[in-house]
């Protein structure tokens, strides 16, 4: 069993460490552009924390979500030996989120409206409009970049994507220092700099896509037009899923603008916030490496695989959860100052600690399980789970602890945990109790009607060459 165990290990790390290692860094610019705001000013912290954790929450969540559907058709079409059909795959994401994106345009353009309709502060909601609508074009790269991640990620083709994400971040920390503070732009310096890297990380990721990947690129192909319904409502159902996590969290952001002092419980929170999703993206490395092991193995027809890989991606992923948590406690006096000169602000962070704490121990269980939903298609079944856990029980408990109880932000964060813990019991229960042969038969129907052929699945023992080599190379 130990030998066993470090073999998996070592395929999830395999995918997980390149994956963790993009979207620290993709995260990174988002953290820097915050750093440099709250060394602004506090209104302009929390212009950049509502816009980042409302505006930019609301559609990067649900495209973030629709996006991930390639990670159960690619994963299942790439350990089925069908490798070809992955740039189809990924040109009909595209056009699902491009048109998307044109939709969610309008929450960017009505942004002040919007804010102030939800009883923000009048100046940090007047300054955060204005910086989504500079923010816009990001939203157009995230149509473009989810698709393509996900495109290589079923191929565990990330040591590229991680260089060009690394050139990216050391471009938007020289960027930044020049046009927020020495051209000084502020804000819209802010907004330049955060577009110009996304565009950058866009662009070279296509072009490696291009040259590098040409067993599963073709080129653009009228085939992407083809079953766009059913594509359609699984990248729907995924973004329901994945959007109702992320905007759960963005709306505590929100309902802090609510409280007194505003402003200071908002950018207290921003900065739990951002901490908390730094640790976030190593166990959305775990998701994604998960989510491509239990889609591969599936496709490949081999339930036990996958069901072993699921235990020990948890255990992993559960032992950093608490070791993160002891260094935010050991540190919760500290931390604060890298994002703000106040001290009022810094109090209220370290007040915070435990609950960001407890907060990275369930977020070190929770996106694993949901890339494990993702990996086996089952996007509905957790969408409805979410909504929930988060919004029937965990929202109303934090609103009732924070306003009746007038325990404030802590006592708003302390309810929606109390959701997140309950999704995250009853994650762990649906995969408990999964049956993983019925599983791998309904990844054969899955890529049977999207593009495979049941005749791939007569000498199982031969899913394609990358595949093979991947087996015998851990």
């Amino acid at each position: 069993m130990i030998k066993e165990s470090w073999t998996e290990s070592k395929k999830l790390w395999k995918i997980a460490g390149p994956a963790m290692f993009i979207r620290i860094c993709a995260y990174s610019m988002m953290v820097i552009t915050t750093i440099c705001a709250g060394h602004l000013g506090v209104v302009e912290l929390a212009a950049v924390a509502i816009q980042g954790n409302v505006i930019r929450g609301l559609a990067f969540g649900f495209l973030y979500g629709m996006g991930s559907a390639l990670e159960t058709l690619c994963g299942q079409a790439f350990g089925a030996g069908k490798i070809q059909m992955l740039g189809v795959y990924m040109q009909r994401s595209w056009l699902i989120l491009l048109g998307t994106s044109v939709l969610l345009s309008f929450i960017y353009i009505f942004a002040t409206p919007i804010l102030k309709l939800l009883v923000q502060d009048e100046d940090v909601d007047d300054l955060a409009g204005e910086y989504a609508l500079w923010m816009l074009p990001q939203l157009f790269a995230y149509a473009l970049y989810f698709p393509m991640q996900k495109f290589l990620l079923a191929q565990r083709k990330l040591m590229a994507v991680a260089w060009i994400a690394l050139a990216a971040l050391i471009i938007h920390a020289f960027l930044s220092w020049l046009l927020i503070f020495q051209v000084g732009l502020g804000l819209v310096g802010a907004a330049i700099t955060l577009n110009l890297s996304w565009y950058i990380i866009v662009t070279c990721q296509f072009l490696y896509i291009v040259y590098f990947c040409r067993d599963a690129w073709k080129g653009f192909s009228w085939l992407a037009f083809n079953d766009l319904w059913a594509f359609i409502r699984l990248s729907m159902a995924s973004g329901v899923m994945l959007c109702l996590d992320f905007w759960y969290m963005s709306s505590l952001t929100l309902l802090a603008g609510h409280l007194k002092n505003a402003a200071i419980e908002v950018d207290a929170i921003s900065i739990c916030m951002n901490l908390n999703g730094w640790e976030a993206m190593i166990f959305i490395g775990f998701n994604a490496a998960i989510s491509v092991r239990v889609s591969n193995e599936l496709g490949a027809g081999r339930p036990n695989a996958a069901k072993f890989s699921v235990i020990v991606v948890i255990l992993t992923s559960l032992s950093i959860g608490l070791i993160c948590m002891g260094i935010i406690l050991a540190t919760k006096n500290q931390f604060a100052v890298l994002f703000t000169n106040s001290k009022v602000v810094r109090e209220t962070v370290s007040n915070m600690a435990m609950l960001l704490g407890v907060t990275m121990v369930l977020n070190s269980v929770q996106p694993v399980l949901s890339g494990v939903a993702v990996g086996g298609g089952w996007q509905g079944l957790i969408a409805y789970v979410n909504v929930g856990c988060y919004y029937v029980i965990g929202l109303p408990l934090g609103l009732l602890m924070g306003y009746k109880f007038d325990l404030g932000a802590k006592g708003i964060w302390t309810g929606m945990i109390c959701g997140t813990a309950l999704q995250t019991v009853i994650l762990l229960l649906i995969t408990y109790f999964t049956n993983w042969n019925r599983e791998a038969a309904q990844a054969e129907d899955r890529i049977r009607v999207w593009g495979g052929s049941a005749e791939s699945y007569t000498n199982r023992s031969s899913k394609g060459k990358e595949n093979a080599e991947y087996e015998n190379n851990p």
